[in-house]
């Protein structure tokens, strides 16, 4: 999978660009080209959407369509969902949620994501912490504009991320096309984290630690994105989240 989004929608943290991108002889390329690059390395059964100037997702169908890493795309009501990995509690969740017993793992993280932009009951981390499989998905908000990622905490599925020679936000399970496209300034994406274009980037596993940068040294000795890992010497300042307020509005507190 691919997912794109300009600048302006999604704010990554810093330490992600790294300097050395445009110091080599390897330069990251726009968005335009990285979409060209994943489209060649898989260019049977893929599937690409535009959102004019604002975002791009991608999706290959698996090979094997019964793959336990299953890969997944969908949208509903302007919001669109790529999925990879299992969620072995779908059914219960489903069951939670009021959903429909054939509603597979993208259309319910779509589901969630409504509840939690609506103001939903419970904080995003806590949405996020009960999907208990193997999984890493990218939603987009056509509506508002928003950003929501995440990686799970198990390290089944991988996930990477990075910066575009325009500034843009690129996330894919595509090494390849992640390096080719951000250069330097690209890194795997933490697992047990989750990203919202006006949150930035948090552990949903312990959601009162700051996380850290820890830089990221290639081969050459080059600065290459960073790793982020829990500060579990540093903790969030924030209120206890009670009811209806308890969403990802305050997020940014962190």
């Amino acid at each position: 999978m691919l997912a794109i989004f300009h600048k302006a929608f999604a704010h990554p943290p810093e330490e992600l660009n790294s300097p050395a991108s445009y110091k080599g002889t390897k330069k990251p390329k726009v968005p335009e080209e990285t979409l060209k690059d994943f489209l060649s390395h898989h260019p049977h059964n893929n599937c690409t959407m535009s959102f004019a100037n604002a975002a791009v997702m991608a999706y290959v169908r698996p090979d094997q369509p019964f793959s336990v890493h299953q890969r997944l795309f969908c949208g509903l009501d302007d919001i669109y969902c790529l999925f990879l990995g299992s969620l072995n509690n779908l059914s219960l969740l489903n069951k939670q949620y009021g959903l429909s017993k054939g509603t597979d793992e993208a259309m319910f993280v779509i589901e969630a994501y409504k509840t939690l932009r609506d103001r939903g009951p419970y904080p995003a981390d806590q949405v996020v912490k009960d999907l208990d499989g193997s999984f890493a998905f990218v939603v987009y908000d056509s509506k508002t504009g928003n950003v929501f990622a995440a990686l799970g905490s198990d390290g089944g599925v991988k996930l990477y991320w990075g910066i575009a020679a325009d500034g843009s936000v690129v996330i894919s399970d595509d090494l390849e096309v992640i390096k080719e496209g951000c250069a330097k300034s690209f890194a795997p994406f933490p697992t047990g984290c989750m990203f919202h274009s006006e949150g930035g980037l948090m552990s949903f596993e312990h959601p009162m630690n700051k996380l850290k940068a820890m830089p990221r040294i290639d081969s050459e000795g080059a600065m290459c994105g960073a790793n982020f890992k829990v500060d579990k010497f540093t903790r969030v300042n924030s209120i206890p989240r009670v009811g209806s307020q308890s969403n990802w509005m305050e997020w940014d507190q962190h």
